[in-house]
């Protein structure tokens, strides 16, 4: 009985006498990739949602509670391999914006009781760049203490991003034209991450190191087969990314990105003879407007064989003005029509 007496006495004293809660982000914390996601719904024809996820992320929490996030944007995997080629090459263009970060501040002195409480919900400011663009963002997020080593950052609701604050309405055109479909121009994204502390364990790898994307979503490795290689040439023709100085053939620093993929493609469809035409629109004098096309198809031509493609399974084609997409009678139009294809021949 006395025993229970001293303790009832002590335990009042304890309370006062313990320290305040510890830094909740003491010793900084390392996202676990195998435990969390990050998606978006995408919605097509006004009532068809779609869910699309990324493959290959990664992020940590500093212990003044800095949290970043780097996701690489070719590992965006719907589960199609042709659907992931297209949200690479026509909405995100990863061969220009290869990732995309978000960066943000979760104050330890609001989550300083996050122990005793298990899980808090806050207002959380995030800054975000995606394609080349940098906003501003605030969601509800609740954090989840799940024991004294793993703790859990989600959206209590989805954010609700407008392409348009992201430059991104050109991409979702593409995507349009190319699946001949409409798509509301918003995206409503997730998160579900969950950190676990450093010297905890194994910790995975910090943010800046982000394993190469579409290695990680889903695609064939190694060699394409036929269908696969026609398609893939297909929605780089649809892409419209490689673009030349006017009058010139002259490829820019800002076209290697893309060439640079496109060999990649070309080198693993070995047996693919593919012609490389070149398009131009109605401006100007039609002789000049085929000669500038076939020195612009032969100028990516070289490019592909200096990147190791065999120089007999590419073939080297000006149209000029022949072939447009569409009529030549907005400045829009002529640009579609200013262009590069790819077509397998055999």
């Amino acid at each position: 009985m006395f025993k229970s007496v001293y303790l009832l006495f002590l335990i009042p004293f304890l309370a006062i006498s313990a320290p305040a809660s510890a830094n909740p982000f003491e010793g900084g914390w390392q996202l676990d990739r195998q435990e969390s996601s990050i998606g978006f719904l995408s919605v097509k024809k006004g009532t068809i949602a779609e869910y699309s996820g990324f493959a290959s992320f990664s992020g940590q929490i500093d212990p003044a509670g800095q949290a970043e996030i780097s996701v690489a944007l070719d590992s965006v995997d719907t589960k199609i391999d042709l659907r992931n080629v297209r949200m690479r090459f026509l909405f995100f263009e990863t061969f220009k914006h290869s990732e995309s970060r978000v960066t943000a501040t979760l104050d330890p002195a609001q989550l300083a009781d996050l122990e005793q409480m298990g899980r808090k919900t806050l207002d959380l400011s995030v800054t975000l760049m995606l394609h080349g663009v940098e906003a501003s963002v605030t969601s509800p997020v609740a954090v989840t203490l799940l024991n004294k080593d793993r703790v859990n950052v989600s959206t209590v609701q989805p954010i609700i991003l407008s392409l348009a604050d992201f430059d991104l309405l050109a991409g979702l055109a593409k995507l349009e034209e190319a699946a001949n479909v409409t798509i509301t121009p918003v995206g409503i994204v997730s998160l579900d991450l969950t950190f676990t502390r450093n010297g905890a364990g194994s910790s995975p790898a910090p943010a800046a190191v982000v394993a190469a994307g579409s290695a990680t979503a889903l695609e064939t490795t190694g060699t394409f087969n036929r269908d696969e290689c026609v398609g893939r040439f297909e929605i780089l023709s649809q892409s419209r990314s490689l673009n030349f100085p006017p009058n010139t053939a002259n490829i820019t620093a800002e076209a290697q990105g893309f060439l640079d993929t496109l060999a990649d493609v070309v080198n693993r469809c070995p047996d693919m003879k593919v012609e490389v035409g070149g398009h131009t629109d109605a401006w100007g004098k039609s002789a000049w407007n085929l000669e500038l096309s076939r020195q612009r198809a032969e100028a990516v031509t070289r490019y592909l064989i200096e990147k190791g493609a065999d120089q007999g399974h590419l073939v080297a084609v000006g149209y000029g003005e022949t072939t447009p997409l569409v009529d030549n009678d907005t400045l829009e139009n002529r640009a579609k029509n200013r262009r590069i294809e790819f077509k397998v021949l055999n």
